[in-house]
């Protein structure tokens, strides 16, 4: 690669990590790409040897975080797939109480869905919209998630709600400890604009500004990941979090009617195989009666990509448990972490590299 190239490389937009000192700088002296015009050129595995120079450190620049020690090793997940209606203080109620009814059956840590305090609309989005660094009065819905996690001393990924900040509007997912403090924010990275014909058109962007910044944070039920909806059709984010030591991944979403079926849950067991976490997702209840009709089946994924709980599209309210010691147990039998070429590509956190 051209010192140019790596210089404008550099100069990108960093990401968001919280909680973390990042480690050394990685190595740009290998080639990204090497053909060989030799038509009996031997393809054939590397002897063991050879193995031992492709340096799977390289792979992730910088090369990857240990996953840390979880506070919790085995704890209870709630997945709370709720419905939705025109009626704000009603949804905000509503979930309120699917928290106390999830913590009462043992959850550590709640999820709730996409979009939950609102309709899922481009109309919707600007009416609903909180001003959630303002809190109090100014933001209610984050103002009840905050009060919960403080109250039942637990930890709560928020799903997503409408965000107004500074004359723009996000898809906002916030993560609360159990102190009730605000431990981060996710905006919604990748917008979901797509127009499949015949099928459904949704061009988010219409309201919505993209967030820069990946998000993963310290909690007390370990280090998480978080992305909304689209973000999980994307590999590379996922690998950014397996690299920052994340042991879980939430995705609060709401895949429709058409991708729900095809990919809702090829996507989160392929984030969950390919990095060896567990995956956990949350979807509004099917109303067909809305403007978007969600899929449902919110579902929690082991680091197998075995699916270990899931729903139908009806309001429900899983409960399951998640045992940090089988990643280990994985990535030993598997050990792809330790299998990568990284004398021959890279994914790049460009937030731990301009903070070195």
């Amino acid at each position: 690669m051209k010192a140019s190239a790596i210089s404008s490389l550099l100069n990108l937009k960093s990401f968001n990590f919280h909680n973390h000192t990042p480690n050394s700088l990685p190595f740009f002296s290998t080639p990204f790409l090497s053909v060989s015009s030799n038509p009996r050129h031997n393809y054939s595995s590397p002897s063991p040897i050879m193995a031992a120079s492709f340096n799977s450190e390289r792979a992730r620049a910088p090369p990857p975080i240990h996953m840390p020690t979880p506070p919790l090793t085995k704890f209870k997940i709630g997945l709370c797939q709720l419905s939705v209606t025109p009626d704000k203080d009603r949804n905000i109620d509503h979930a309120r109480n699917s928290i106390r009814d999830a913590a009462s059956k043992g959850a550590h840590l709640v999820l709730l869905p996409e979009i939950w305090n609102s309709p899922y609309s481009n109309d919707s989005f600007p009416v609903y919209a909180e001003d959630i660094d303002a809190g109090g009065d100014a933001s209610p819905s984050t103002a009840m998630l905050s009060e919960l996690s403080r109250l039942l001393k637990i930890t709560i990924v928020g799903g997503s709600i409408p965000e107004r900040s500074e004359g723009r509007l996000y898809n906002t997912c916030c993560v609360f400890g159990t102190d009730g403090k605000l431990l981060a924010k996710h905006r919604k990275i990748h917008l979901f604009d797509i127009d499949i014909p015949g099928k459904i058109t949704f061009i988010e962007s219409k309201t919505l500004t993209a967030g820069e910044t990946p998000t993963v944070v310290d909690t007390e039920v370990g280090r998480i990941g978080i992305g909304i909806c689209y973000d999980i059709r994307f590999p590379e984010l996922a690998m950014i979090y397996a690299a920052r030591g994340a042991h879980l991944l939430c995705y609060p979403g709401a895949f429709n009617m058409t991708t729900g079926p095809l990919h809702w849950e090829l996507l989160q067991r392929a984030r969950a195989t390919d990095n060896q976490l567990y995956v956990a997702t949350c979807s509004p209840a099917r109303d067909t009666g809305s403007g978007y009709v969600a899929w449902g089946h919110s579902t929690l994924v082991g680091p197998f990509g075995e699916v270990l709980a899931t729903t139908e599209h009806e309001e429900a309210i899983i409960i399951a448990e998640i045992d940090y010691s089988m990643l280990e147990q994985r990535r030993t039998s598997l050990p792809v972490t330790k299998q990568r070429r990284g004398d021959l590509y890279q994914v790049v956190d460009f937030q731990r590299l301009n903070s070195q």
